[in-house]
């Protein structure tokens, strides 16, 4: 009952809204597939490839450069100090020792077979899930400085859910020009740009606008939202929802 509410409160205030470049959760769980990669690791374009090529409609997929690669002569444009600290700390959560590139993570915990039929099976089992969340978005404009997206979630039974968002550009393009993958061109997709997150879910299912910040000169066509709801105290994916700009 208590869903069914949310949902027609969700629908309710979107439709209320102009915008028409919308998406909500449906009934079985997406599985969210979180590269951590870097520009400064040679083993890592592989790995970016395959995320690029995922075609799945079960998968959202996200790529989050870390920091701690830059030292070896190549700064990463894309790496961020907070998704190097997000790496560490799922993986606090799972009890283990080390943090490398490239890691997969899938529904928050590590996946290290990627490049196998594994993959497409441990998917396949996901989202014969029923959801533990609800997600809808909207994409409101497309701005020069960036996305501005109105978001609503609600994880009832879960009170230490929070939500994610992630702005992420496809289509990005980098001459290397030092560290390990001196002298070549890298082409990468679902590249994250900003973060917002944790935040509250809280009782109501009104939805909250917020503006996520793009490169500049970003080509809004190549740009989306990710956004997903996870258990702070476990680190386990509820749900998932991506937008692309439209």
């Amino acid at each position: 009952m208590r869903i069914a509410l949310f949902l027609l409160v969700l629908c309710a205030a979107l439709d209320a809204a102009a915008g028409q470049c919308r998406a909500e959760s449906g009934p079985q769980t997406m599985a969210l597939v979180e590269l951590y990669t870097s520009q400064g690791c040679s083993s890592c374009p592989p790995a970016e490839r395959w995320l690029s090529g995922l075609k799945s409609p079960h998968v959202v997929p996200i790529a989050l450069h870390v920091d701690y690669w830059d030292y070896i002569g190549w700064k990463d444009p894309y790496a961020k100090r907070e998704f190097s600290l997000r790496q560490r700390k799922l993986t606090q959560l799972q009890r283990r020792a080390l943090v490398y590139t490239p890691q997969v993570m899938l529904q928050g915990r590590d996946f290290r077979g990627w490049d196998t039929p594994a993959f497409e099976a441990a998917v396949a089992r996901i989202s014969a899930r029923p959801a533990a969340a609800h997600i809808a978005l909207e994409l409101a404009g497309v701005e020069g400085a960036g996305l501005r997206v109105r978001v609503a979630a609600q994880a009832p039974q879960r009170p230490a859910a929070a939500l994610y968002l992630a702005a992420y550009e496809n289509r990005l393009e980098s001459r290397v020009t030092a560290g390990e993958n001196r002298g070549r061109t890298l082409r990468q997709d679902y590249v994250v740009l900003e973060w917002q997150g944790p935040l509250g879910l809280g009782a109501a299912a009104r939805p909250e606008e917020r503006l996520l910040p793009l490169l500049p000169g970003a080509v809004p066509t190549n740009s989306g939202v990710a956004a997903f709801v996870q258990d702070r105290r476990t680190g386990e994916v509820l749900q998932a929802l991506m937008l692309p700009a439209c």
